[in-house]
């Protein structure tokens, strides 16, 4: 199904329960407060409407660049890491062949468990997972560690094989601190005592035409819903529905079968 279509899916039934709920508390609130009590006041609550709906257009616009720049951040640290990975495989194919195999084999189990296992983890918070994953880092660090360079070529080699490590290493920190950072819990109750309070104070509004005042306050609800609901979901860059894609890694593991390929060739033509 497409992402899109899926979205579309969950998002429709919360939209469409947010603006229905709105719709029967306004009909609770005309049934109990007359509109005629509403009327004298309606200059004054006009000015705490356009305060209050100031005040939280604001507060919202703040959270969704935010959280969209959070998102950003996320995919563009598993674009990274994964040409990292590519890098430091293929650079490995010029160190000696005891270090060439241990670093290449080492990157190939990490990227398979990055692919089926830590990103579900990601999503859920299995930091045993995560830490297990990690651990093939110790086996090419200590690939690369062991490594005793024979000439001016592999000690060129060695070095960038060092700075790759270290840009990797870095990266995936880098990564999973985003796949664990939140919007913090006081936020998230204030966004969503915000919403209530501000599609509550619609009510008060003095509008004759009950059709109409339901109409706004619904229309109020549903879209503040939608930003709520946009904003719950890029929060979690690793598990909403327009969750960070792991392409990037697929696409390093197929670059390395690749230089797998293309060394061995060049071996036999040899």
């Amino acid at each position: 199904m497409p992402r899109w279509l899926l979205t579309l899916l969950r998002l429709t039934p919360i939209v469409a329960a947010a603006s229905a709920l709105s719709v029967a508390g306004l009909l609770v609130f005309r049934a109990v407060v007359p509109l005629a009590m509403l009327k004298p006041s309606s200059a004054e609550v006009g000015n705490y409407l356009q305060t209050l709906g100031g005040i939280y257009a604001v507060l919202l616009a703040f959270v969704v660049y935010a959280v969209w720049a959070q998102f950003n951040e996320a995919r563009a640290l598993v674009d990274r890491e994964a040409a990292a990975i590519s890098d430091l495989y293929r650079l490995a194919g010029g160190l000696p062949e005891a270090t060439r195999v241990g670093v290449q084999r080492g990157l190939r189990a990490y990227l398979g468990d990055v692919i089926d296992r830590e990103w579900p983890a990601m999503a859920c918070r299995d930091e045993d997972t995560i830490e297990q994953i990690g651990e093939h880092f110790d086996r090419v660090w200590a690939a690369i560690h062991h490594c005793v360079p024979t000439d001016v070529r592999s000690q060129t080699i060695y070095g960038e094989a060092l700075g790759r490590f270290d840009e990797l290493t870095t990266l995936r920190t880098n990564r999973l601190t985003a796949a664990r950072t939140r919007v913090p819990q006081a936020m998230r109750i204030l966004l969503f005592s915000g919403a209530l309070i501000t599609t509550g104070s619609m009510y008060l509004l003095a509008i004759e035409a009950l059709w109409m005042h339901a109409l706004v306050t619904a229309a109020l609800a549903g879209a503040i819903a939608h930003v709520l609901y946009l904003i719950v979901d890029l929060d979690q860059a690793f598990a909403g529905d327009w969750q960070v894609a792991k392409v990037p890694f697929e696409r390093a593991r197929k670059q390395c079968d690749r230089a797998t390929v293309i060394a061995q060739l060049a071996v036999d033509e040899c």
